[in-house]
Order: C-alpha cells, then structure tokens, then sequence
C-alpha cells in the first residue's frame, strides 16, 4: 500500500529554507519516493486553512517512507527545515 507524505509548511525564512531545497534532492535521490505536488496557493474547498506550502510525496510503503524520513541525511535537512518554517507533516496511506 502506498504511503503518502504530506506536510503544510509556513515559510519563515526564505533563504534558510533555500538551503534545505539546496540538498533535499541529494537526500531524496535513492528513497524511492515520488514528488506528487508542491503548491504555494491551495484553494480552500471547506474550513479555515492556515497560509503555507503544501507537499505531496508518495513512496511505495510507509517503510520506505519512514527510512527516509529518519535517514541521517534527512535528518540533518529536518533541522533546516524546522529554523525555516512552521508546519505539520502527516502520513496518509492509500492506493
């Protein structure tokens, strides 16, 4: 079963999240993961949606997913990410 990384990022510091985007493909490369979507301006269907950057990205199980996410590398662009933004990242499994 798929499983789908999704997180809902409010961008604080947009040099800083560059440096995370600078090694995010270096780190993602072997994962086996696929970059579904990244958008800036979500449309809001129903509820109050926080501002921010929504992204997508399926991998072939939620263990793939979560070597990923725990690999040292990631790990390491994790830490970035959290001085640059504010956000929530969730697992969805599905098809």
């Amino acid at each position: 079963m798929s499983a789908y990384f999704v997180a809902r990022l409010l961008i604080k510091d947009r040099a800083r999240y560059e440096d995370y985007l600078a090694g995010f493909d270096e780190v993602f490369r072997d994962s086996g993961g696929e970059v579904v979507a990244v958008d800036d301006e979500t449309v809001t269907l129903e509820g109050k949606a926080p501002p921010g950057r929504s992204v997508i990205i399926r991998f072939p199980d939620e263990e793939s997913l979560r070597r990923w996410y725990d690999s040292p590398g990631y790990r390491r662009l994790k830490a970035i990410r959290d001085e640059a933004a504010d956000g929530v990242a969730i697992i969805v499994h599905g098809r």
